[in-house]
């Protein structure tokens, strides 16, 4: 037994054990939960760098283009886009690549052009001309018309002919359709020549229907 010593005098006491000092535990889910946040906010400032690195200049739609027509560079504008996943514009430094091209579509301003949508092969067959026909949305045969659908337009009868009701029919190919808000929906047609006289008139008298007859 150990005595205890009061101004070198023995005492009979008992001595107080030491104190132990308890270490902190660190829980094993904490320390997770901030290694996770460490790597998200890496992978955060990551795509932060990506996104400035992926701003380019681009070419956009500065005026509409028909479809069938052929682009010039007065219907391009240059603008900076960052990030544009899911999207293939065109670098502006391709301009002269695509100045001279074809519009496979119908080309809206502010839009960014995208190769897809020009062409190098004429729209127009030999002996064809292309014309424009404006129909209510209830008289188009399909929910949506693309290019290369093969279509019938018929003559309808004149209401004010007291001749007996005839009909003429004519093959055509969808070029591309327009669709406006609350508006009739046009469609442009690759017509053989002979018979655009007779569409155009039937057309202005709204004599016209339109027939699909094999989708592209």
């Amino acid at each position: 037994m150990s005595l205890a010593t009061r101004d070198g005098v023995p005492v009979d006491a008992p001595i107080a054990p030491p104190k132990v000092v308890r270490q902190r535990r660190t829980r094993p889910g904490l320390l997770g939960l901030a290694v996770l946040l460490i790597a998200l906010g890496g992978l955060g400032a990551a795509f932060a760098v990506t996104s400035v690195r992926a701003t380019g200049s681009y070419l956009a739609i500065a005026r509409p283009v028909e479809v069938g027509r052929i682009l010039t560079a007065d219907d391009l504008v240059s603008v900076q886009v960052s990030g544009g996943a899911g999207l293939s514009p065109v670098p502006t430094k391709k301009r002269d690549e695509v100045v001279g091209k074809r519009a496979a579509v119908s080309l809206v301003p502010g839009s960014l052009l995208t190769m897809a949508q020009l062409t190098d092969a004429p729209l127009l067959g030999q002996g064809q001309q292309q014309i424009a026909l404006g129909l209510e949305p209830s008289k188009v045969p399909a929910r949506k018309l693309h290019p290369g659908d093969k279509v019938l337009l018929v003559s309808t009868p004149d209401e004010d002919s007291d001749n007996s009701p005839s009909s003429t029919r004519f093959t055509a190919t969808v070029i591309d359709t327009l669709t406006p808000e609350n508006d009739d929906v046009v469609i442009y047609l690759a017509l053989a020549v002979r018979d655009v006289p007779a569409v155009v008139v039937l057309a202005a008298q709204e004599r016209i229907a339109l027939v699909l007859t094999e989708a592209a």
